[in-house]
């Protein structure tokens, strides 16, 4: 990072939520630092604070309001202080944040981050400010983000928006519209990443496999955009979230398989094993159209790990329907899962037309026997691999040893191995010896 400039303001951003919210951090403190802003590692000392929210999850909100509430204490200390609520819990609740929590003195929604320096300086002023407006032709994609990390890996985002409407799901109205980022330039953003020691990229979007660019004249569809960015280099590992069941297509796991350096992991959130379920989610999938999608990923990459995004509780959900789910994970047998129980997200179609039937208690418990049936399947996935060599990323130390790195494998499995010689950013081969449900253990050779 650059040598910052002598008294200059002082920026602290916290980020909370999914990959993209990183991505977007990234972008505004990129916009910020053309300002002669300095990035900070901490809320101490900074001038100003913006937290990045998401709003896909009632407890993901509550964190946010319990932040909130642990930075009162500094607004106290430094009047001047400057705090900001940024992201999709800003473009969802937008006045709330200011009327319930006075510290609070921006709010901005995700498209909005061109003008934060503008709504600082009307803070500094005593002009509190909200910016939510949605531009569905805002992808950021002239702003190179600010990246703070080690440099090995980074996120690319190829497209903002979502327009699948799950009843469920939040996005759709805190992010806006389904737009594309010309191809051209997501393949320049990764060739600088490459040129920059970067060894891995990943490829992100609410649905990245309904992208299509049509910049210049020529078309282009997800996989034509991934197989440009695998082509930067064969030592640069590409990898893309969030895959769309319904949109997954043969075109897209051929072009998987035609490119050793495109990783042999696929995220596809199932988030329910019962058909009437998905269909009360509007998924526009069925639970054997899914499974289909699983055959085909093993047919045609017999390498590659599957995880996936699981809702329990949902609206009416009965134990017949849970029980589905069970199955559904033992079909597909996922390498990993997030795991969530269901809670109504306001002004969604759920929360407006059907009840949230299902008692919190029962939530808790099919949660956790799915909870424990993934960590068994998680362990049986790793236990596999014993034995056997694999080319692992190094990413960094251990957090446990310091004599120790950890890194990925192309299925996105996490090793953890003695340091040696090796640093981040080199290809390892590691014999595995043993493993937990997270993690694989061995030795490089």
């Amino acid at each position: 990072m650059e040598t910052a400039i002598h008294g200059s303001p002082k920026l602290y951003i916290e980020t909370y939520g999914c990959q993209m919210n990183v991505s977007d951090s990234e972008v505004a403190a990129a916009l910020l630092r053309e300002q002669g802003y300095e990035i900070c590692p901490s809320p101490q000392g900074a001038s100003v604070i913006l937290i990045n929210t998401c709003a896909v999850r009632q407890s993901a909100e509550q964190r946010i309001w319990g932040r909130l509430a642990e930075l009162r204490p500094l607004k106290r200390q430094n009047p001047m202080l400057i705090i900001g609520v940024m992201g999709c819990m800003a473009e969802r609740l937008k006045e709330k944040l200011m009327d319930e929590e006075q510290i609070v003195d921006i709010v901005a929604g995700p498209d909005s981050y061109r003008t934060l320096a503008e709504q600082i300086s009307a803070a500094q002023r005593g002009h509190k400010s909200i910016n939510t407006a949605l531009q569905n032709n805002e992808t950021y994609t002239d702003i190179a983000p600010l990246r703070t990390g080690g440099g090995v890996t980074a996120f690319v985002s190829v497209m903002r928006g979502c327009g699948n409407e799950c009843s469920y799901c939040v996005v759709p109205s805190t992010r806006g519209a389904e737009r594309s980022r010309p191809a051209a330039d997501v393949v320049g953003e990764a060739e600088r990443l490459w040129q920059n020691g970067c060894r891995e990229v990943t490829l992100l979007g609410q649905n990245v496999n309904s992208y299509r660019s049509h910049s210049g004249g020529q078309g282009a569809d997800f996989a034509d955009l991934l197989c440009r960015v695998a082509d930067v280099s064969p030592m640069l590992r590409v990898r893309f979230a969030t895959s769309h069941p319904k949109d997954l297509h043969e075109t897209l796991l051929t072009a998987i398989a035609s490119r050793p350096n495109i990783c042999r992991h696929i995220h596809l959130p199932a988030q329910s094993g019962s058909s009437r379920i998905l269909h009360l989610m509007n998924r526009r999938y069925t639970s054997g159209e899914y499974l289909e999608k699983i055959d085909a990923i093993r047919q045609i990459l017999p390498s590659a790990s599957i995880s996936t995004d699981l809702i329990t509780g949902f609206c009416t959900e009965t134990e017949d329907d849970h029980q589905q789910t069970l199955q559904l994970m033992r079909t597909a047998g996922y390498d990993h899962a997030y795991m969530f129980m269901y809670s109504p997200r306001p002004n969604t179609q759920a929360a407006r037309t059907m009840p949230d039937d299902v008692p919190a208690q029962v939530k808790t418990r099919r949660l956790n026997e799915i909870i424990a049936l993934q960590n068994t399947l998680s362990l049986q996935r790793r236990q596999r691999r014993i034995g056997e060599t694999v080319e692992t990323l190094a990413e960094g130390a251990s957090k446990k040893s310091k004599t120790h790195l950890f890194g990925r494998t192309s299925q996105n499995q996490a090793v953890v191995f003695e340091r040696g010689a090796y640093k981040a950013g080199d290809y390892v081969r590691v014999r595995i010896l043993s493993c937990t449900s997270a993690t694989l253990i061995g030795i490089p050779l």
